[in-house]
């Protein structure tokens, strides 16, 4: 039961992590609840189509289709991040000015929200499979009963979801004109993690082979599997032993979408 919830717990923390901080990014654009929603929802339902086709889909690409639908999933999702980075940066001001005039105008936000949709849908998805793969593993290769994992899952669920809604209740009591601020440089860390993520996935796939080796080994410090890390892992994509690589990606692309974002904010003030 304990294995179950924690694996459960640790995928529904980085989903809900990611959900989280997008919402409070997104709080003054109008009609964003019905978007996220859809994005989770539809994330939801292609982890069970995924899940329940994996064995079709292990088998591409002389068995690298796993690894090949995990890098299209975490590509997509970052450059939806980093599109809704850059529209912020030059609607910020216009959005919070719309903010105060709620009602007017219900079609606000739509040009980043499509966008944000598919970045949760893409998220959820490849956690959702994930968990749903680990548990039916756990599930045959254990002699525990249905019912004391179906528990462990249900908590695991329930305290993931939980450690999401407070970090996003939290962002929520943020003043408006400090949100995006704040916001801003969680979604370059997610934008980071996912980049570190993708990094790694195209080692594991052996499609990349250069800088391999750990920038650092932090386990006995801080493991990944402490509660501590998996929450540093779901904001700022804390690895205790990440490759060069990995580190390169993150460093790289959180730069380029912040220099990126900064270029487009210093026009739109200009203008």
């Amino acid at each position: 039961m304990f294995g179950t919830g924690l694996i459960v717990f640790r995928e529904t923390l980085e989903a809900a992590l990611f959900v989280g901080i997008v919402a409070a990014a997104t709080r003054l654009v109008l009609n964003r609840t019905r978007w996220l929603a859809l994005g989770a929802a539809l994330g939801v339902l292609g982890s069970l189509l995924m899940a329940a086709a994996m064995e079709q889909i292990s088998n591409w690409a002389n068995g690298l289709g796993q690894d090949l639908v995990n890098a299209g999933i975490l590509s997509v999702a970052l450059l939806m991040l980093a599109w809704h980075s850059i529209w912020v940066s030059a609607h910020a001001q216009e959005m919070t000015q719309d903010a105060k005039r709620l009602g007017e105008d219900v079609s606000q936000g739509l040009g980043t929200l499509w966008a944000v949709a598919l970045a949760v849908a893409m998220t959820v998805l490849r956690e959702g499979a994930e968990t749903v793969l680990f548990v039916a593993g756990l599930v045959t290769g254990s002699a525990e009963g249905a019912g004391s994992m179906m528990i462990g899952a249900s908590l695991g669920l329930v305290l993931g979801v939980t450690v999401g809604w407070l970090i996003y209740r939290g962002l929520g009591q943020v003043q408006p004109r400090r949100l995006f601020a704040i916001t801003n440089v969680l979604i370059l860390l997610l934008a980071g993690n996912l980049a570190s993520q993708l990094a790694k996935t195209l080692q594991q796939a052996d499609w990349l082979h250069w800088l391999s080796d750990n920038a650092w080994d932090s386990s006995s410090v801080l493991s990944n599997d402490s509660l501590l890390g998996m929450l540093l892992h779901g904001v700022v994509g804390y690895d205790a032993s990440p490759s060069q690589l990995q580190v390169l990606f993150y460093v790289l692309i959180s730069v380029l979408i912040g220099l990126s974002a900064r270029q487009i904010r210093l026009r739109s003030t200009r203008a």
